[in-house]
């Protein structure tokens, strides 16, 4: 799979990740914490404090697509010394600190909806010592169940605004995005 032009750059690999992590941050926690999404056609739109706007990200998913972002968090986790996870009704808080890039992330979230046909988030995370001249990040996010993936979409497929489409499960395979998250970290 080819890599999009845009994220030769580190700035662009950054908004990639983010919008990526964005789109399936609620489905990337623990299972039994988090409510499944529903089968089909997604749209997120994140947007973070300093960063132009990306615009509506949409992502087709099924059962699979989740439990493989669930397993990606699962991963990740081992670079967390605390992940905090209370669902509460429609509304669930996370508390996490995490080492990303030599840098101590500090993250609270909130996320609130039915999950499985919409949900917003808000994010905030503290990095110490600053990372990439960045000591702190405000996100927030907005996502809702379209229907079913349009004809020709499989699951895993993301169209995002100016860089286009692209295969989520496709993309976690390429060696090139193995080693670009591996220094994420």
């Amino acid at each position: 799979m080819k890599i999009p032009a845009i994220v030769s750059t580190r700035r662009s690999r950054s908004l990639l990740l983010l919008a990526l992590a964005a789109s399936a941050w609620a489905s990337a926690l623990p299972a039994a914490e988090m409510p499944k999404r529903k089968p089909g056609l997604w749209e997120v739109n994140a947007r973070m404090e300093g960063m132009p706007a990306m615009g509506a990200i949409q992502q087709c998913i099924d059962q699979h697509t989740d439990d493989m972002m669930q397993q990606q968090g699962k991963k990740e986790k081992q670079n967390c010394s605390v992940i905090d996870i209370k669902p509460q009704g429609n509304q669930v808080t996370v508390h996490s600190v995490c080492q990303v890039e030599g840098s101590t992330a500090t993250t609270d979230a909130v996320f609130v909806g039915a999950f499985d046909t919409a949900y917003k988030g808000d994010m905030h995370t503290r990095f110490n010592p600053p990372m990439h001249g960045t000591s702190e990040t405000r996100m927030s996010l907005d996502a809702r169940w379209l229907g079913p993936c349009k004809p020709g979409q499989k699951p895993g497929d993301v169209i995002m605004p100016n860089v286009g489409g692209m295969n989520l499960k496709d993309m976690m395979k390429d060696p090139k995005v193995q080693e670009m998250m591996k220094r994420q970290k």
